[in-house]
């Protein structure tokens, strides 16, 4: 699964947000995707076009990570055990939901 990284090309109101504000805000997201075991990425992917290894990779990019330790710190653990406890196999279903989502990306 790929995550776009497109930056917006205008002025958005998004980047007049304290940095402070921004950051508890994403902290958060990611403290509640912790707690959300039960929402698969498959599915967040499938409704948002993003999930939690999208903003564990946007945070490596962001802070010059590599992708497996900003990862484990969106899953609050190694990416490893994080899908030996909560990943399930995605059905056709879902994997269908998630291509139509990514192609709404910019």
């Amino acid at each position: 699964m790929s995550c776009s990284d497109d930056q917006p090309m205008t002025a958005d109101p998004l980047d007049s947000i304290d940095d402070a504000v921004a950051a508890a805000a994403f902290r958060r997201l990611v403290r509640l995707l912790r707690h959300r075991s039960d929402a698969a990425n498959i599915d967040l992917m499938g409704l948002a076009g993003f999930c939690r290894n999208c903003l564990g990779d946007w945070i490596a990019e962001a802070g010059d990570l590599d992708k497996e330790s900003a990862r484990a710190i969106v899953h609050g653990m190694p990416t490893a055990e994080w899908k030996a406890r909560f990943h399930v196999a995605a059905t056709p279903e879902q994997l269908a939901r998630m291509e139509e989502s990514m192609a709404k990306n910019p």
